[in-house]
């Protein structure tokens, strides 16, 4: 009886993991072990960059390429221009429609709803480079840092307490909750979409398969790993100008990669300003993007970097952290 008991218990507990692939509220989801992978619960992303390996089947063209590479770019701004400087940062404002909109483009990029997102980056910022973060690669190392700490039993939950600002949408919950939801409509409508131009225009040398692999596949992987550099290399190389109770640094090569999220040292010694950029020669692609937006009135009340801010808490020349 007590092995048939326990045959039910395992068996209820895969049922409910695969649940919570489509519905990340599914049951009562305790704390989990912060320092051991749920290998069944994070299938889905092991899916995913399993999936690139398509492009040997599926070869490649100008036009898949050309879609993966635009989508990577807007998907890109969406998590560094909605996710990161709105929903976590509130660096600027919006209307609620437009606020939706920003959600979902963020939510397409496969790295979790905004919520969850936003939620996970307070905490962050709240307890950087300490015992509490858990992508702390001073504290953890690089691989963990990088992604190990997304695919622990722990990372899963949305913790609403830290977001009680966006947790009065119900719209916000709603996409949080489902958000496998708009990535699988990316993937078939790309589908769709390789699909009719291989009938239609069969001179792109496109297809179905090859433009889900490029469009989807591939493109979300390179997204999520060049996102998380931000966690994990932009904590470990590249210079530090302000000293910050952290090891944050800033990167220009990380700062092209991600649209400006590579002046890291910036934001962590000051993360009110929509600019992260703090200077004209600090290239930050995502507030260029937004300014261009505050023209059509899309979003105002960008905030601005604080008077003084830039001059705060300098390192002297010789101790500004370089390069290792």
């Amino acid at each position: 009886m007590a092995k048939a008991s326990k045959e039910r218990d395992a068996r209820s507990g895969v049922l409910l993991t695969v649940a919570r692939w489509f519905d990340s509220s599914a049951g009562d989801e305790a704390d989990g072990d912060p320092s051991r992978i749920d290998w069944l619960r994070c299938l889905p992303f092991l899916l995913l960059h399993a999936g690139c390996l398509g492009v040997i089947w599926v070869g490649w063209s100008w036009t898949a390429v050309g879609v993966a590479v635009g989508l990577y770019i807007v998907r890109m701004f969406a998590i560094t221009g909605f996710y990161h400087r709105y929903f976590s940062h509130k660096t600027y404002k919006t209307s609620r429609a437009a606020q939706f909109v920003f959600a979902v483009l963020g939510n397409s990029s496969a790295q979790r709803g905004p919520l969850w997102w936003a939620a996970h980056h307070r905490h962050h910022h709240s307890h950087t480079d300490s015992e509490e973060d858990i992508h702390s690669p001073a504290r953890h190392g690089f691989l963990w840092s990088h992604m190990g700490w997304l695919m622990t039993g722990a990372a899963f939950p949305t913790r609403m307490e830290r977001v009680p600002d966006w947790a009065k949408f119900p719209e916000l919950v709603w996409l949080n909750r489902f958000d496998t939801v708009v990535p699988l409509l990316l993937a078939a409508g790309l589908y769709g979409l390789g699909t009719a131009l291989a009938a239609w225009a069969p001179g792109l040398g496109t297809s179905g398969p090859q433009m889900l692999v490029w469009g989807f596949f591939i493109s979300t992987v390179v997204l999520f790993h060049a996102t998380a550099t931000i966690n994990s290399l932009d904590h470990m190389f590249g210079r530090r100008r302000y000293d910050t109770p952290d090891t944050s640094r800033n990167n220009w090569f990380l700062a092209i990669l991600t649209l400006g999220e590579g002046w890291h040292n910036n934001h962590h010694h000051c993360a009110t300003p929509v600019r992260q950029g703090f200077f004209w020669w600090e290239l930050d692609i995502t507030y260029y993007l937004l300014v261009l937006l505050s023209w059509f009135g899309v979003v105002w009340d960008l905030r601005p970097i604080p008077k003084g801010v830039r001059e705060k808490n300098l390192l002297r020349a010789g101790q500004s952290e370089g390069a290792q």
